[in-house]
């Protein structure tokens, strides 16, 4: 009994391994069957291990060679289906090339082949003027479409046989162009501030010619397709017609055109300011200037005296019998001194005494003229001064960059020809003036003379009369 319970577990372990071999055996009743049954099932798993374990380590070789052979086949298999595509791309494109023939052919007969040109010429042509025209802005491309200018230069470049829709969008961009090229628009865009922020702005275009936003005018960017503001404005009259053309609503207004579409605009823009003429005529602009300046308060100083001269010369001529010594005229009247009852003895005495009267007021009517004619002379001769320099100065500045462009040689050469402008303009306004003062002295001296010499008759004729 004791052994009998020993094995029962060994059993039990056994018959849970090989459960499918005992499936197939009859039902033991007997101890001495079971163990032969045990026996006989451990040699069919042993055996079995053994083929498995044959099999195992000969599957590295034969599945080389599986698949192998495996992909030797699909290889073949794919080389006949790309041959067969090779076949059918090779047929394709002498089908296409047929086509096209056949294509060319009515196409040449139709003469589409020469409109087809013509179109793709005329598209070239169009996009230079598109690129560079403002107009471009007002109609701007789609998100991720192409400015107008860039579809045109693309179906230029493009070839084949264009589409209806191609050649109907050539007809349709240079017609917009030449009917927006006559009309004054308002519409919405960007416009790049100077400090450089994009704005969107109201923009009037007036044609293809120019455009101004909030009362400045713009420039036109070609590249980039965007307005920007001059960083310099025009003068204040052409400012207030933009300002006002912008602000009209209906009818007619004026308006700054620019027929050169901007050059004009931008050209006039950088024209130097007074100060800025000035400044590049340098050390001798300012002299010029100074002398210009001083010949200008002497001029203006002296005018008024002559003025208030000549009003109380005026004013003397009422009351002659009543000199007085607040004016020139009554100063050389009363410088006549004698008996009269030897007036024809003491005439030359007389004379004198007058003669050196009006010398005496010639000095403070002739104030300042010798400084304006020296003004004038002067002034001519510092500006060819500054010319000189200047052009000494442009012609080192080439000689030390080694470059003969003609841009700095024009920018040298009117840098220096401002001084003689200044001189000029310095020399004439003052010429003019000295000239009118010394009208006005002549006048006030003539006027002494006249009435001195008639006195000095007057007396003699009453002394004889008498």
């Amino acid at each position: 009994m004791i052994k009998i319970r020993t094995l029962l577990p060994v059993v039990a372990v056994l018959g849970a391994v090989a459960a499918p071999a005992f499936a197939q055996q009859p039902q033991a009743t007997d101890l001495s069957v079971l163990l032969k049954q045990t026996q006989q099932v451990r040699a069919e798993a042993e055996a079995k291990f053994a083929t498995r374990r044959k099999e195992f380590e000969d599957t590295p070789e034969a599945q080389k060679a599986a698949l192998t052979a495996k992909a030797e086949q699909q290889r073949k298999e794919l080389d006949t289906s790309s041959q067969k595509l090779a076949d059918a791309y090779a047929a394709n494109e002498v089908r296409i090339n047929n086509l096209n023939n056949q294509l060319r052919d009515k196409a040449m007969k139709l003469g589409l082949a020469e409109v087809f040109g013509l179109a793709r010429q005329a598209a070239n042509d169009a996009s230079t003027v598109l690129q560079q025209s403002l107009i471009t802005t007002q109609f701007p491309p789609a998100a991720g479409q192409p400015s107008r200018d860039e579809w045109m230069r693309k179906f230029a470049a493009a070839r084949g046989t264009p589409t209806a829709a191609e050649l109907e969008r050539v007809w349709v961009e240079i017609q917009r162009e030449m009917t927006a090229g006559g009309q004054v628009a308002k519409y919405k865009t960007r416009v790049v501030q100077p400090g450089g922020q994009n704005v969107d702005a109201d923009v009037i275009r007036v044609g293809p010619f120019n455009a101004t936003a909030n009362g400045q005018f713009l420039s036109y960017l070609p590249n980039l397709h965007v307005f920007t503001v001059l960083p310099r404005q025009l003068p204040a009259e052409f400012m207030s017609v933009a300002s006002a053309f912008q602000n009209a609503s209906s009818g007619y207004a004026r308006a700054v055109v620019d027929p050169n579409r901007g050059v004009l605009v931008g050209m006039y823009t950088e024209r130097p300011t007074f100060m800025g003429r000035i400044q590049l005529g340098q050390e001798v602009g300012y002299v010029i200037m100074t002398v210009g300046g001083l010949g200008v308060l002497a001029f203006l100083f002296q005018l008024v005296s002559l003025v208030l001269v000549r009003l109380s010369v005026n004013s003397q001529l009422k009351h002659l019998d009543r000199p007085t010594a607040n004016n020139a005229l009554g100063r050389v009247l009363l410088a006549f001194k004698g008996d009269k009852n030897r007036i024809e003895e003491d005439s030359e005495v007389a004379e004198l005494r007058i003669t050196e009267a009006v010398l005496r007021e010639v000095p403070r009517l002739e104030r300042f003229q010798a400084f304006l004619r020296l003004a004038v002379a002067a002034g001519p001769l510092l500006g060819l001064i500054g010319t000189v320099w200047g052009m000494i100065i442009t012609f080192q500045s080439i000689t030390e960059s080694g470059s003969s462009d003609p841009k700095l040689m024009a920018t040298g050469i009117g840098q220096a020809m401002i001084a003689t402008v200044l001189g000029l303009g310095v020399a004439i306004p003052l010429l003019f003036a000295n000239a009118l003062l010394n009208s006005l002295s002549r006048g006030v001296v003539q006027i002494l003379d006249e009435q001195s010499a008639g006195m000095l008759a007057e007396s003699i004729e009453k002394k004889r009369h008498a």
